[in-house]
């Protein structure tokens, strides 16, 4: 994002003001980006100056454990770093927003153990990455709701005077089922049935086995269970949304059936928060986020998320945060 004149490296920006972590925790991946501490409030997200930006895999303790979770954030904030030719001593800030943080008690551990890594007098925040995910979409104004649908899914809301609501985001035993692990679960299940007789017969059954590369449905039971890990079910939602596009019965009604449970999230939260007024027309930013809401050419499930919310609150203002991948390399 954005990019410096002078042929400054960002070592030379980031100089004795130090450098600001930020990092979104995820259960697909995780990403922390390097900012210089020193710099005005950006017009906009294509004017932040990152310094650098890594990648790393899954930091939800519920899904991952805490033990890894917490390995590798620190890999991610690390390799940040490492890219910007800093290191831990010029940090004067972390934000970690990350997905599985739903208690005080999980901020606390995480506060403590941040503090551990980074000696001195830096400031620590850590939040659930739906906070992040809705400054993305408002330039760091917390006020309306934010919808995120990726491997999870949750809504979270904040009022102009800081009330906050949340509703789903409890993982995929407590039912997020309108996330990609419950699309994705949804559909192994009815290849499931259709293979025993308990269901219809669906497309799925021959989409999936190609994807997976089994000759069975009796082989999906093996393949589920050898690694159920969140993501790797969740990869197997552009095979629901092409099942469907083909016109599917069983993957259209699941499809149905998600983008229903995602309004319905939105709703409980909009509606728990006094959003949309007292009349249920006033506007609010409704932020989207997540691989599960990235358009599609004919199963648009963002637009029938915001459609069938807007029937009930027409005032809601659906907003796709920008994304800039471009970062200042060092010289």
């Amino acid at each position: 994002m954005g990019g410096y004149e002078n042929g400054d490296s960002p070592a030379a920006i980031a100089g004795e003001d130090g450098v600001v972590l930020g990092v979104d925790g995820g259960t697909t991946n995780t990403v922390c980006v390097c900012l210089p501490a020193a710099m005005p409030p950006p017009e906009s997200p294509a004017a932040v100056p990152i310094l650098a930006r890594a990648v790393a895999g899954c930091s939800n303790r519920n899904s991952v454990g805490e033990s890894t979770a917490l390995e590798t954030l620190e890999q991610v904030m690390t390799q940040a770093l490492t890219m910007a030719n800093t290191d831990r001593s010029a940090v004067r800030a972390v934000c970690l927003a990350v997905s599985g943080v739903n208690h005080p008690s999980d901020q606390q551990r995480m506060l403590e153990w941040i503090r551990s890594l980074f000696p001195g007098n830096a400031k620590f925040y850590v939040e659930n990455d739906a906070v992040a995910a809705l400054a993305s979409g408002t330039m760091g104004k917390l006020h309306g709701c934010v919808l995120i649908a990726g491997t999870g899914s949750i809504a979270y809301g904040v009022t102009e005077d800081g009330k906050v609501a949340r509703a789903a985001g409890a993982g995929p035993v407590l039912g997020d089922w309108g996330s990609g692990y419950g699309i994705a679960a949804q559909a192994l299940t009815a290849v499931i049935k259709a293979h025993d007789g308990r269901g219809p017969q669906t497309s799925l059954t021959g989409d999936i086995l190609e994807k997976l590369e089994l000759s069975s449905p009796d082989e999906i039971i093996g393949w589920t269970y050898a690694d159920p890990s969140w993501a790797r079910l969740a990869a197997l939602v552009p095979v629901v949304v092409s099942s469907a596009e083909d016109g599917d019965e069983v993957a259209n009604k699941i499809l149905h059936d998600s983008v229903q449970e995602l309004a319905d999230t939105v709703i409980a939260v909009v509606r728990r928060l006094r959003l949309c007024g007292e009349d249920e027309k006033d506007k609010f930013p409704l932020v989207l986020v997540g691989g599960v809401l990235e358009g599609n050419k004919k199963w648009d499930i963002s637009g029938e998320v915001i459609k069938c919310i807007s029937k009930v609150f027409p005032g809601t203002v659906p907003i796709w945060p920008e994304v800039c991948m471009f970062v200042t390399m060092p010289f």
